[in-house]
């Protein structure tokens, strides 16, 4: 145990700053939908959401103000019009709850092992309590509603059995291994993170008015549907079925929820965790095909990530993570 505290380290400052901003943008999200939710188990589910990333803000406010550090801008209610009709249908925000609580689990894991610090570390393992228990209830209730599609099945099996030959790696020519069971859980939930990314984009395509943000947009519905189309193939081509895209749960409203700048936060953060995402599968797939493959869609989504950033900070809607003194 800690016989003092000890100063806020850079890694500290950052998983506490990135996870306010975080939280503040889901905060406005999960008030929309609950503008309109009708489903009363969603409801609890997108309720306990919001009281979750609330309690996180406040228990970040109260280490940074103890600390006498500036606390991020984020996000408000100023981010959100809530005159404005409903843009997804209550499955749409379960899957919301769901996607977003998926990438909470891998980046909280992340940033856990990044602090040290006896209150930090205890916010950091809440949190990681709470998403977890997040993830499991909107599981459930997706499994309940038929509109969780499991990953493929494959058989188990007879025996333990070691690598022999180096074709095992090869992909382009000659006899092809079929994909193992580590490739095809990249596969499958790179085409799942996809469909949520596109129908995301479907609704906030036809409420943007702005040209640049607009085309913006619509060149990442180009991008998730490229990626889906290939990882499809990929599993028709393995005889495996491919995934089914769920249901289409965007309204025909015109009016946007949501201020333009917390539209392009949420799809430049969502461009983050697929360098995450296709690191993982480029580090875990050993077929030459997939690697290459990977390493081709991931070059095309830091070169979108990269104008949204521009973007962003042509428009003053970047916030700027602390950073070390620029020394002379």
């Amino acid at each position: 145990m800690e016989n003092h505290k000890s100063k806020l380290s850079s890694t500290e400052i950052a998983s506490l700053w990135s996870t306010y901003i975080y939280d503040s943008a889901s905060i406005c999200f999960f008030k929309h939908f609950l503008q309109h939710l009708q489903d009363e188990e969603i409801i609890s589910i997108v309720n306990e959401a919001l009281n979750f990333s609330q309690m996180h803000m406040k228990n970040i406010e109260n280490i940074f103000k103890e600390e006498k550090f500036p606390i991020p801008l984020g996000f408000s209610d100023n981010d959100v019009n809530f005159s404005a009709p409903a843009l997804f249908g209550d499955l749409y925000a379960l899957s919301f709850v769901y996607g977003m609580s998926r990438i909470g689990l891998c980046n909280n894991g992340i940033l856990t092992s990044n602090v040290a610090r006896d209150d930090v570390l205890e916010l950091f393992s809440q949190i990681q309590a709470s998403t977890n228990e997040l993830y499991k209830k909107s599981v459930r209730y997706m499994l309940s509603k038929g509109i969780y599609d499991r990953p493929p099945i494959i058989p188990y099996p007879h025996k333990v059995e070691f690598i022999e030959k180096q074709s095992f790696l090869t992909g382009w020519f000659g006899e092809r291994r079929p994909i193992n069971s580590v490739e095809l859980t990249e596969v499958f939930f790179n085409i799942e993170r996809n469909y949520f990314g596109i129908l995301l984009l479907y609704g906030l395509i036809q409420v943007v008015d702005d040209k640049e943000i607009n085309q913006y947009l619509k060149r990442g519905k180009d991008l998730a549907n490229k990626q889906v189309d290939y990882l499809n193939n990929l599993l028709k081509e393995e005889d495996l079925l491919g995934t089914v895209p769920v249901e289409m749960e965007v309204t025909d409203s015109k009016i946007s929820p949501f201020s333009e700048k917390l539209i392009m936060f949420l799809v430049t953060t969502l461009n983050a965790t697929s360098f995450t995402y296709f690191g993982h599968a480029l580090s875990v797939s050993m077929r030459r095909d997939l690697v290459a493959n990977y390493s081709k869609l991931l070059t095309e989504v830091m070169a979108y990530a990269e104008d949204g950033f521009n973007i962003m900070i042509d428009r003053g809607w970047m916030e700027k993570p602390p950073g070390a003194l620029q020394r002379p």
